[in-house]
């Protein structure tokens, strides 16, 4: 905005009119522009380029919406569309341009399923080319692509450009994510989304029957609630995302919103008469705690049944507010029990905090305080997978304890009654049989356990992309080997490599290409990190880091320059070109003069690293840790 000094001649009208001028003019400067869709697109975020306009009581025609003067438009210029909760009714719009010559088929996504009506128009030429009724409160199978998202196919000619206006009445969170796809494109990416949902509720469907399975052979009450809570769970998500709309009840277009209230409630419901029971959290060992848990389990079952008769709009606030005490409250429960030196609760807490972490971060999300995007919507399902991983694990511990103290117990008590009672041998071998049965369906849980959790302690250390060990065992491992360095007077090396230019080459060719790059200067390393001491993992980004434990300079200086030398010779495929990338390398070899010197040793190799790229990146660059403290490191 200009600002004119002022003068003295200046007149006080010519003020106020200038600035109620630039007053009406500024919206108009910062409207949105058009998005622009060229031939090598393959999704465009439009949340940018959306203009939206609240409409006032009684429903406004289109050419009545078309004729509003641009001041009246309201540039979004955020990376989401979210206006939070109300009852107010918005209209919105974003252009969209095609600047090259072809036509290009397209899906326009509106990623939030739960809205209740939604009005899509398409404009072009200032002519009305298509009209489309969608939401919640229409069938599913009324939808012109089946899909949990409302989709709307359309074409885009070359040099031409299309008006699109959006009429968004609902009583959840106002949320419009408008995402423009190539319709190829979007379904090579269905794929992977759908494979993640496919796994997320397999999960917790194999949860379900195992538990279920075994609450029915021990009749223990504290798995028939929490099959109660696994059930509920995903029947909530599967309500929120759209899936149960897609699979379950399409044509029921009331139920599809009660649900999220009804099975939000139930699983407030469920958690907490499952923690009760899990914790022993009993009115004699903790009074408060027991009234609070009761009195919350108590209105989340009167709101699940209201659910059934009072509208959504009214109910989702205090739901969210419930739910949100809900898992606080399950929280405080499992410290204070971790304080009490519990066993159960230790797996009980880790796994209430990643739930309690999902669903803090949905609820921020649909109070528009966190933006809505793919963390922010699969953040509860991510982390009540793991909880329901980590509380069958807490269940199966529990039996395990419960049964060996059994077992241990009818030992006594045979040793007992065999000097007692000789004359019962034959009643004590029955006896001896069954314990031995129960040993043996003891050991077979026991086993099926150790198997899940080795499963599960590889699948936390290793990087998912390029089978490196990730970033959190490095750190562990670097600890140990630190101190054993320190311990023993044993040199240890530390390597640092980071892909030259590799920001340049995603943007380029693109993030797949990228993660194919990572894959291939993975495979380099692992080449020449053979020892089974040596560690070769993906620090973040395209850092790597190789440990060698035992390791002096020259060997290390050996290694480094075998990986920076494979990588460079290594030719890399983009579609008809082979590419050469280079890897810049810092070392560090040092003799610890502490057990805690990590710190120290990486600041060294990072230091060794930056000088490496000053240098001109592709080579190796070690540094010699300074031999008075507070001196400078030597780079050779």
């Amino acid at each position: 905005m200009v600002s004119l000094e002022p003068g003295v001649f200046l007149k006080k009208s010519l003020m106020q009119i200038l600035f109620v001028t630039m007053l009406f003019a500024l919206p108009a400067l910062v409207s949105a522009g058009p998005a622009v869709w060229d031939g090598y697109s393959k999704r465009l975020e439009l949340p940018r380029y959306v203009e939206y306009w609240e409409e006032p009581d009684g429903a406004v025609s289109l050419n009545s919406v078309r004729q509003l003067p641009e001041h009246e438009w309201q540039p979004n210029g955020k990376d989401s569309v979210s206006l939070g909760y109300g009852d107010e009714v918005y209209w919105f719009r974003v252009n969209i341009r095609n600047p090259g010559s072809g036509t290009a088929s397209l899906f326009l996504e509106i990623g939030y399923p739960v809205l209740d009506h939604v009005e899509v128009y398409l404009l072009e030429d200032g002519e009305l080319v298509e009209r489309q009724l969608l939401g919640d409160k229409q069938p599913f199978y009324q939808r012109p692509i089946y899909h949990r998202n409302f989709l709307v196919p359309f074409s885009l000619s070359g040099d031409n450009e299309l008006s699109i206006y959006l009429r968004v009445d609902t009583t959840s969170s106002m949320q419009v994510p408008l995402t423009l796809w190539d319709q190829d494109a979007f379904y090579v990416a269905e794929q992977a989304r759908s494979l993640f949902e496919g796994i997320y509720y397999g999960i917790v469907l194999v949860m379900i029957l195992y538990n279920l399975f075994v609450y029915m052979a021990v009749g223990e009450r504290s798995f028939l609630h929490y099959v109660g809570y696994i059930a509920a769970m995903p029947l909530f998500l599967a309500s929120l995302h759209g899936v149960a709309f897609q699979y379950l009840w399409p044509e029921a277009t009331w139920w599809n919103d009660q649900a999220i209230t009804v099975f939000l409630n139930l699983v407030v419901l469920f958690g907490g008469t499952f923690s009760l029971h899990f914790l022993n959290v009993t009115p004699a060992n903790h009074p408060f705690l027991n009234r609070l848990t009761v009195g919350i389990v108590v209105m989340a079952g009167v709101t699940a049944m209201a659910g059934m008769l009072v509208p959504y709009r009214l109910l989702i606030l205090p739901t969210i507010l419930l739910a949100f005490l809900g898992c606080t409250t399950m929280l405080v429960l499992s410290i204070v029990r971790c304080l009490k030196k519990d066993p159960a609760a230790r797996y009980y807490a880790l796994a209430w905090v990643f739930m309690l972490f999902g669903g803090i971060v949905l609820a921020l999300s649909k109070f528009t305080v966190l933006p809505r995007n793919l963390l922010t919507e699969n953040a509860t399902q991510v982390g009540s997978a793991i909880g329901v991983i980590l509380l069958s694990v807490a269940l199966a511990d529990r039996l395990n304890r419960e049964k060996k103290s059994a077992f241990e117990a009818q030992q006594r008590l045979l040793l007992e009654e065999r000097k007692a009672r000789m004359a019962q041998e034959k009643s004590l071998r029955i006896q001896q049989e069954a314990n031995t049965l129960l040993e043996q369906r003891v050991q077979e849980r026991t086993r099926d356990l150790e198997s899940l959790n080795n499963q599960l302690r590889e699948l936390s250390a290793t990087d998912a992309l390029t089978g490196l060990k990730n970033r959190g065992h490095f750190d562990r491992t670097f600890s140990s080997a630190v101190v054993k360095a320190y311990r023993f007077s044993q040199p240890l090396s530390l390597l640092l490599l980071d892909i030259d230019h590799f920001k340049k080459f995603n943007d380029t060719h693109g993030h797949l290409v990228g993660d194919d790059c990572l894959q291939m200067v993975a495979n380099c390393i692992r080449e020449y990190v053979t020892r089974p001491q040596d560690l070769a993992a993906r620090y973040g980004g395209e850092e790597f880091v190789v440990l060698l434990p035992d390791t002096p300079r020259e060997g290390a200086l050996r290694v480094a320059e075998k990986i920076r030398s494979r990588i460079e010779e290594t030719g890399f495929r983009v579609s008809d070109e082979v590419l050469h990338l280079t890897v810049s390398i810092g070392l560090c070899a040092v003799c610890p003069s502490q057990a805690d010197a990590t710190k120290d040793i990486f600041s060294w190799a990072d230091e060794a690293l930056y000088e490496a790229k000053g240098r001109g990146r592709n080579q190796v660059v070690a540094c010699e840790p300074p031999s008075v403290q507070g001196a400078e490191p030597v780079m050779t």
